[in-house]
């Protein structure tokens, strides 16, 4: 650190001391069941949309380690306010700007580096744009920061404390000079063990400037204290059994997977039990990358979109979706269109809580089929088709087969959604990927009165995800999917049937 630095902490120190209106108590997390309020004011906001944009979008690439010249960064048309203007219509609640990803190239112009905007040749201060634009807009403004930096040299430092003294001085950048930040998403701990994260530090230093900010770090739950034992989301369905890999965190982070249904909220941090909401991020891309690349990509359909939406934003969790500009510095037209349709099937409404899906009648019910595939030890059952996660998959062992799931009969319906599992191809970037359905053609039936009635007949594959809108309500003892086509053994993760009269809002 150059003398004008340190002096500059000093100054900075004894001014924060004077005028910081910020309660001690707020830098630390405490035990609870229940939301603090950073907690609550997560939830009330529930769905933001992220946006990655930074020298790997003009790379073609999703990760890159700190070598791209600062030079190749050139955004033709760069209009932060559009993106923020996207997000306001499609009905987000607020953004979260990658500020700094893995590569140590930041959206502002830092003290601390030189690779950095302000040494491009575009050298807008994107993280103020966006800012000004979120409160222009009226959207609250979040921030991604990486705890890997490939660039920094006082990462690879013998005395973790330089590096984390680096971070310190760069967050204190961001959380004084952007207005208020909402969230603050740390990202990269993996690099590093956890206890020279310097955790503790960034906390009380974020919480000094906002109390209510939101503080999490990605991949933030065990199951094993100490070890690095990783468990996915979808299998936390138990509370007090699984531990804080990442001390203190305000809220879950594991990108990208998706919790269970039946998401439990209390975790262990050395015997002491902690609230913890989820929140999710997935891609508007069908391909799953983060980076915009130069090739237009295929989004995510939007019956997938919807479906998505509902299950992130249950039971108090918040999801974030990727829709990220390209090499001019925009969002593409086709991506921003895709997400305002989103939030106008939606019905979403400013101030308004996010709206819900309808009743799920067959959650947890009984499930038979026609057979089931066992192979290298592990059994994939019919059970798992309405066990709430979208990890666990029914497999047959013929290509064509059926499956029944009990109902009761006093429940009606008028929507299924099917979520099959796909082929996933890995493409070369080691993050996108395409994926292929098996099941090419379908019907469906409902028993009723000991009679079967054919409602549905599918002579496509399903997609992402397959969504049946009935005009009418139906009841039976049993619902019947039947596969009469299939490339590969079908295969399915989840199927629900779905009353949508107790669709609400909030």
């Amino acid at each position: 650190m150059n003398k004008m630095n340190f002096v500059w902490q000093i100054i900075f120190g004894v001014i924060l001391l004077l005028v910081a209106p910020f309660d001690m108590n707020a830098q630390i997390l405490k035990p609870a069941n229940e939301p603090n309020q950073a907690q609550k004011e997560m939830i009330k906001r529930g769905y933001g949309m992220f946006i990655h944009f930074g020298i790997n979008t003009f790379a073609d690439i999703e990760w890159s380690d700190g070598s791209i010249p600062v030079e190749q960064y050139q955004p033709t048309d760069l209009d932060p306010d559009q993106w923020v203007r996207v997000a306001r219509d499609a009905g987000f609640r607020y953004v979260s700007l990658i500020t700094k990803h893995h590569d140590g190239f930041c959206l502002w112009d830092s003290k601390y580096t030189d690779y950095d905007v302000a040494s491009s040749p575009v050298k807008m201060d994107v993280v103020k744009a966006v800012s000004e634009a979120c409160e222009k807009y009226g959207l609250e403004f979040a921030v991604y920061y990486s705890l890997w930096d490939r660039k920094e040299p006082t990462f690879k430092d013998e005395n973790p404390q330089k590096y984390i003294d680096y971070m310190k001085n760069q967050l204190t950048e961001l959380f004084t000079n952007y207005g208020t930040i909402a969230e603050l998403w740390l990202d990269g701990g993996w690099r590093r063990d956890p206890k020279d994260c310097g955790l503790d530090q960034l906390y009380a230093l974020v919480k000094g400037f906002n109390p209510n900010c939101a503080f999490s770090v990605n991949h933030t739950i065990l199951n094993e204290a100490g070890k690095r034992k990783f468990t996915l989301p979808s299998t936390m369905t138990e509370d007090n059994k699984y531990y804080f890999q990442y001390f203190p965190s305000d809220f879950r982070l594991w990108d990208p997977k998706l919790i269970t249904r039946y998401d439990k909220k209390q975790y262990l941090h050395e015997g002491k039990s902690y609230y913890l909401p989820f929140e999710h991020t997935i891609c508007i891309s069908s391909r799953w990358n983060w980076f915009q690349k130069s090739k237009h990509l295929p989004v995510r359909s939007l019956d997938e979109l919807e479906e998505l939406f509902y299950w992130s934003t249950d039971n108090d969790n918040c999801l974030v979706i990727n829709v990220p500009p390209d090499q001019t510095g925009k969002i593409r037209e086709y991506e921003a269109n895709a997400v305002m349709k989103l939030g106008e099937r939606l019905g979403i409404e400013k101030d308004k809580p996010l709206p819900k899906n309808g009743e799920f009648i067959s959650a947890k019910m009984p499930v038979s089929a026609s057979s089931t595939l066992r192979e290298k030890g592990k059994e994939y059952t019919a059970s798992a088709v309405t066990d709430g996660s979208l990890d666990s998959r029914w497999s047959a062992a013929d290509t064509l087969s059926f499956l029944e799931i009990q109902l009761d009969p006093e429940n009606k319906f008028n929507k299924i959604s099917i979520f099959e599992y796909q082929d996933s191809e890995q493409l070369d970037d080691g993050f996108s990927n395409i994926r292929t359905n098996r099941i090419k053609e379908y019907n469906i039936q409902v028993l009723t009165d000991g009679k079967c009635k054919t409602i549905y007949v599918g002579s496509e594959s399903m997609g992402d995800c397959k969504v049946i809108r009935f005009p009418v309500y139906y009841q039976g003892t049993k619902l019947k999917l039947n596969i009469t086509k299939a490339q590969g053994l079908p295969s399915i993760n989840e199927i629900n049937i779905i009353d949508m009269s107790a669709s609400k809002k909030g």
